[in-house]
């Protein structure tokens, strides 16, 4: 199944939720906010949201420093 990532076309198994997605990327979910279709979606509902054929992910990464 295709969806996009950052606006870049991506291939994944079909049934994978958001949360199973970041971490296939090798992300800390501690340190992300993600936006779906245009919605924040609350990190709570990653686990059981499954991704949809099309769908549009945009990812940010919080970085600390000093």
């Amino acid at each position: 199944m295709r969806i996009l990532l950052q606006g870049e076309a991506r291939e994944i198994p079909d049934g994978q939720t958001v949360l199973a997605f970041l971490e296939s990327l090798g992300l800390d979910p501690g340190r992300l906010a993600v936006e779906l279709d245009g919605r924040i979606l609350r990190k709570p509902e990653w686990p059981g949201r499954v991704l949809d054929p099309g769908s549009r992910l945009e990812v940010v990464h919080f970085v600390g420093g000093g």
